[in-house]
């Protein structure tokens, strides 16, 4: 009986140790959107960097014949408007950047001090939610903290149409750059 318990147990390890192996090549990519058309999708997966059907990633153990590399080199494309994703970096440049992740949309800015007002500071987080250059396509979200004089930083108040100056300011740039790359 203890030789039949052993054997199961490690008929069940390896089961579970190949289906680890294998399940995570069958996920689809979170990064493709639904609300994305059909052509942009089929044209993201066919510049993916990990291969259909390899279990080890990109130039490892390929199954099932999925040898699709990028061509030329080429690396997939943002999945998010590149023209509002540029104007979002111009907009801020005078901030520091915490974190700029292209693939998920999003910016986050270290906190900023002005010049002119050394008791306030201020952090940015702009989201681009689409892959079109559309007025709901971005999102800023702005926190404003105030020192106390004792060195304690506090949250304070943003203005109501703050974050909409700022929209509308990425969206100008965006259609800046747009045009200029039309005209070229």
């Amino acid at each position: 009986m203890h030789r039949t318990s052993a054997r199961s147990i490690g008929w069940t390890v390896a089961a579970v140790f190949l289906g680890g192996l294998v399940l995570p090549g069958c996920a689809e990519n979170p990064n493709y959107g639904y609300d994305t058309p059909a052509a942009t999708k089929s044209e993201y997966r066919g510049n993916t960097i990990r291969s259909k059907g390899s279990v080890f990633g990109s130039g490892g153990l390929s199954l099932f014949g999925g040898d699709k590399t990028p061509q030329g080199g080429a690396t997939a494309p943002i999945p998010v408007n590149s023209y509002l994703w540029r104007a979002t970096l111009d907009t801020l440049s005078f901030m520091p950047l915490s974190s700029a992740d292209p693939f998920g949309g999003v910016i986050i800015t270290e906190w900023f001090t002005p010049p002119e007002s050394t008791n306030e500071r201020f952090k940015m987080t702009v989201y681009i939610l689409s892959r079109d250059l559309r007025a709901d396509g971005l999102r800023v979200a702005v926190f404003r903290q105030l020192n106390d004089g004792a060195g304690n930083w506090v949250d304070g108040g943003v203005g109501a149409d703050t974050a909409s100056k700022l929209e509308n300011a990425i969206l100008t740039r965006a259609r800046e750059l747009r045009v200029a790359s039309v005209d070229q």
